[in-house]
């Protein structure tokens, strides 16, 4: 099996050693989202529902790179440095994702790179 990297300039180029995504076979996997304004590569606001939103853009972004859609996401691990705002989350995921929902794991973290208060990864299945 060939691993293919997936890349996009729709979402926040990688700020360390990785890649936006990987493909193997008919599986995508979905590196760590943050909040990040591609174009500018700053965080987009400190509004929480904000940042989770361009989260999901963000993630959309690389999906789509990749040739699939939030419809064909299989699992999310979510993370916040406060889990009070996993309602968020789910009010955010119920207006971009249908029914059946993607498996999804949320974990309180105690600090996000550049200082976000959400990062999102994810797996998606192609076949």
């Amino acid at each position: 099996m060939t691993r293919q990297i997936v890349s996009t300039d729709k979402a926040p180029s990688a700020i360390g050693a990785y890649s936006q995504a990987v493909r193997a076979g008919d599986t995508v996997y979905l590196s760590g989202a943050i909040p990040l304004v591609p174009e500018t590569m700053e965080l987009v606001s400190t509004d929480v529902r904000t940042q989770i939103v361009q989260v999901f853009d963000n993630l959309e972004a690389v999906c789509t790179a990749a040739g699939g859609s939030f419809e064909q996401v299989v699992k999310l691990n979510v993370y916040l440095t406060d889990l009070s705002d996993f309602p968020l989350v789910n009010e955010v995921m119920a207006e971009r994702f249908s029914e059946p929902y993607p498996a999804r794991a949320a974990v309180e973290v105690s600090a996000l790179p550049r200082g976000v208060s959400v990062e999102v990864e994810g797996v998606m299945y192609l076949g």
